[in-house]
């Protein structure tokens, strides 16, 4: 680390040799101080966050391998602050003048200039690496997942077994990525932190037809941290499940237009908690004062039986980080307990715009993107009733067991569709329904979310929003909706 008394002319002479193949403590000196370049221009904090990246997908078709996509890239991002405001620039130029190009463009920005040839940099003094790389042994991780060859090979035998068990079979498909990223975080508050991320997912598209007569079914699944992943898959059980379910839906009656109680499966059944109510808790929605929960904080915002979190600790769960894209350390954020509303979802720049605390949540896609306040692991915890108890109440109902894809208004308007749902009555599922939608409003249909089974699961999922695509979990135990409007037919 050089001393405080590096004087700004001095900036050119400085030789730096950092590691290209991998962001260790070399890369600490001079990042350090461009940190301290961009204190002494008058930034109030500065972030870097640099990234490497070694993604591949694997796409079969029917019987062949129609697609691998390859993709590396290395960059990084500056951020700097100026009281509230701040700026963003990126660059895939890794060289002190690279960085330091970098840094003077989000400078110019906010209308600040580098200081003159006399001036002293200041030292800022960056903790010792944190590199939750090395301390959790995943520098080998790269290394030891599938090759090329495996994933075609697991893909194809996947294929062949939707073949085996579906009828009517009009395309089939199976889908796999990985996407290995490392980072490295430093700030001018001291954090300076390294990490792996090893994320991977796997699944199937089945779409039949008969006649008139059409379903589409899919299936994910997505890990964290398991290099072994593609390998262990269970491709038989998964493609049983599908071809069931597809089998189920080709000759379904459409739904009747109507609002019902519905029962909503677990797993991705929690993608409408995550959309209609998880994005209203982010501070990105707060500083835009379009959350109806914006001022909600200790008062009740849904139904006294809803309990949920957002976290980053669950072992292997998709949206699981030891770190966010900030360098902070993962953590439990409580939402909402017994529906009272505890906390908000926040970043650094949620966090001074709103006064709301940080919650390790700051996350973004690549380089190209400044950090936003995204979720991680967010689910509705389990409840004290049973799955039994939950289609016992109901009449007249449905049963929504995949939920499809939706859209969610800036104030939480939505509206979803059910992949594969039953009609329930007088508490027993009695036959297959297709074409329902779930429309509704989220400060609404929190209040009305009074029973959750005590079977939580979670499921792997992708969530868009001003930081770029993330990977992220939803999940729920099985829940009671008293009452929502299904559109239909």
């Amino acid at each position: 680390m050089h001393s405080t008394l590096l004087i700004s002319r001095e900036l050119p002479t400085l030789q730096y040799t950092s590691t290209p193949e991998r962001f260790d403590e070399t890369w600490s000196a001079p990042l350090a101080t461009l940190l301290g370049l961009g204190r002494a221009a008058g930034a109030d904090f500065i972030e870097f966050f640099l990234e490497r990246v070694n993604y591949i997908s694997c796409l079969a078709e029917d019987d062949i391998i129609s697609s691998i996509a390859p993709r590396l890239s290395r960059g990084a991002g500056v951020r700097v602050f100026r009281g509230k405001a701040d700026c963003y620039v990126s660059t895939n130029d890794l060289s002190f003048s690279g960085l330091k190009s970098a840094l003077e463009k989000g400078l110019s920005i906010l209308g600040l200039q580098l200081p003159s040839e006399n001036a002293y940099i200041p030292e800022i003094n960056l903790e010792p690496l944190r590199d939750y790389a090395t301390l959790k042994e995943k520098d080998a991780w790269l290394s030891k997942c599938s090759s090329m060859r495996e994933m075609g090979e697991v893909l194809l035998d996947a294929n062949s077994q939707l073949k085996l068990k579906a009828s009517h079979v009009q395309s089939r498909r199976a889908v796999y990525f990985r996407d290995w990223q490392e980072v490295l975080v430093v700030s001018s508050d001291g954090t300076n932190a390294r990490d792996i991320r090893l994320t991977q997912s796997v699944g199937y598209n089945l779409l039949c037809a008969d006649g008139a007569h059409r379903s589409s079914i899919a299936k994910r699944v997505g890990d964290t941290s398991d290099p072994g992943f593609l390998r262990s898959w269970d491709y038989e059980s998964n493609a049983e499940e599908v071809a069931i379910a597809a089998g189920q839906m080709l000759y379904a009656d459409y739904v009747e237009s109507g609002t019902y109680p519905i029962i909503m499966a677990n797993q991705f059944g929690g993608v409408i908690f995550h959309e209609a109510c998880g994005h209203l808790l982010e501070t990105t929605q707060i500083e835009r004062n379009t959350s109806p929960f914006a001022d909600k904080k200790g008062e009740k915002i849904a139904h006294e039986n809803l309990t949920a979190w957002d976290e980053g600790l669950s072992s292997t769960a998709f949206g699981t980080i030891d770190m966010d894209d900030e360098g902070m350390p993962a953590q439990r954020t409580l939402l909402i307990e017994k529906g009272i509303l505890k906390n908000f979802i926040a970043d650094r720049a949620g966090s001074l715009h709103t006064g709301h605390p940080r919650t390790g949540s700051g996350r973004r896609q690549s380089y190209a993107f400044a950090a936003a306040s995204r979720m991680r692991n967010t689910y509705i915890a389990p409840g004290d009733y049973t799955n039994e108890d939950l289609f016992a109440s109901i009449d007249k109902g449905i049963y929504c067991k995949k939920m499809g894809g939706g859209s969610v208004g800036a104030t939480g308007q939505f509206n979803f569709g059910v992949d594969e749902a039953y009609l329930i009555e007088n508490g027993k599922i009695t036959k297959p329904l297709k074409g329902a939608t779930l429309i509704g409003e989220a400060k609404e249909i929190m209040n009305k979310i009074s029973m959750s089974s005590n079977d939580l699961a979670l499921a792997a999922g992708f969530c868009g929003s001003i930081s770029g695509s993330i990977y992220v979990t939803v999940g729920q135990p099985h829940i009671k909706v008293d009452s929502i409007t299904v559109g239909g037919r």
